[in-house]
């Protein structure tokens, strides 16, 4: 029997629609975390779609379900893992399990700004990379962050603004943990859209460096 879903969970399933015809995992990351960062830590919702999901197996609830599993903390990825491994639908064309880990550096502390810059970097077929400014007049908050293919332009073009130390990928996302815990305390505070929009693909990261 099918899951009777309220509007706001049908809206989450609908996000998937576009999953299955997406060839890039960055996109499918991308797609589902500027979409449903608000929603992550809401495990009722997630309870639900996961079970109605598992009640209507096809490529686009197969594609979803791995989407969720990669980019949902705690429990909720738990779920959708085991409703995907169970219904044994057609995997959808991208893997998220594919993503490694390249060099990550640190810039310097501005007194002036008071800013800290850390650059990381990934790759799934293609490189790419997240630059993230960190308030650290604030509290060490995460204020500016974005996701750039341009790997080595970005990192020279912020080579000319402050100096730039590399820094393993633990020590890097050990950093940005702690940020992003400060900034999800304060869900009041003021920071760029981007740093909602590309919050649960940093997450992702943070989890997967640290684990």
């Amino acid at each position: 029997m099918r899951t009777r879903l309220t509007p706001i969970q049908q809206a989450v399933v609908d996000t998937g629609r576009s999953l299955p015809q997406l060839k890039d995992p960055l996109e499918v990351e991308l797609t589902i975390s500027a979409c449903l960062n608000k929603l992550a830590a809401d495990e009722q919702l997630w309870d639900a779609v996961v079970r109605h999901l598992a009640t209507v197996p096809s490529r686009r609830s197969q594609a979803l379900l791995r989407a969720l599993q990669g980019l949902l903390p705690g429990r909720p990825s738990e779920w959708a893992a085991h409703a995907a491994d169970t219904a044994g639908a057609n995997e959808p064309p991208w893997d998220l399990g594919k993503l490694t880990f390249g060099e990550c550096w640190i810039g310097d502390r501005s007194v002036e700004a008071g800013y800290l810059v850390l650059f990381t970097t990934y790759a799934y077929d293609e490189p790419h990379a997240m630059v993230f400014m960190i308030d650290e007049i604030s509290g060490s908050i995460v204020r500016h962050a974005f996701l750039t293919r341009e790997v080595e332009d970005t990192r020279v073009r912020l080579a000319e603004q402050v100096q730039l130390h590399s820094i393993s990928a633990e020590a890097a996302h050990w950093l940005l943990g702690r940020s992003y815990d400060r900034f999800e305390r304060r869900p009041g505070l003021g920071v760029s859209v981007d740093v909602h929009h590309t919050r649960l693909v940093a997450r992702r990261r943070i989890g997967l460096a640290l684990r």
